[in-house]
């Protein structure tokens, strides 16, 4: 199977998923602010999506915290080092994309980071949503800040009942 790319709702609208063979090389929001970078999203078909969807299900259902799919996407050798380094932000918390600069060894590199993760090609799987601004705040989002804040509410942990009635 070649490229090719299938359509699922989820609560922040429908998503668009590109795989090729079987691999994922992207997840798209309506009205991503970056084009993907593929030649095209080949053409339609739910086959070979059902793991995706269903794990994206399980996700959004808060029964799921991190992917188990194979994953190819497509970029530089430094966007994909960012890009991995993504994958490694546990359920539930963030990181400043100075941190991450310094985690890559360069800490001046932070606006480099901040545009690497701006073209992640799967959204969500690769959880860019868990890059904040140096001050904690949201910045730039491909699926807009809305989806950010939706994203990052549904991975906040339960607020602990203390017991009391007030």
């Amino acid at each position: 199977m070649g490229v090719r790319h299938t359509v699922t709702a989820s609560p922040v609208g429908d998503l668009t998923l590109v795989a090729d063979g079987t691999a994922l090389v992207g997840l798209y929001f309506e009205g991503h602010k970056r084009e993907p970078r593929l030649a095209g999203l080949g053409p339609r078909s739910d086959e070979g999506f059902g793991e995706a969807t269903r794990q994206l299900g399980e996700y959004f259902a808060g029964e799921r915290r991190e992917f188990d799919l194979e994953l190819a996407p497509r970029g530089s050798g430094f966007e994909r080092k960012v890009w991995d380094l993504l994958t490694k932000i546990p359920y539930g918390e963030k990181r400043t994309y100075g941190e991450l600069a310094a985690e890559l060894g360069d800490p001046g590199a932070a606006q480099a980071v901040g545009n690497a993760n701006g073209w992640n090609p799967i959204s969500i799987v690769v959880p860019c949503h868990r890059v904040v601004g140096a001050s904690g705040g949201l910045t730039g989002y491909a699926g807009g800040v809305d989806r950010k804040r939706f994203l990052l509410s549904l991975e906040e942990p339960p607020a602990e009942d203390d017991g009391r009635l007030f």
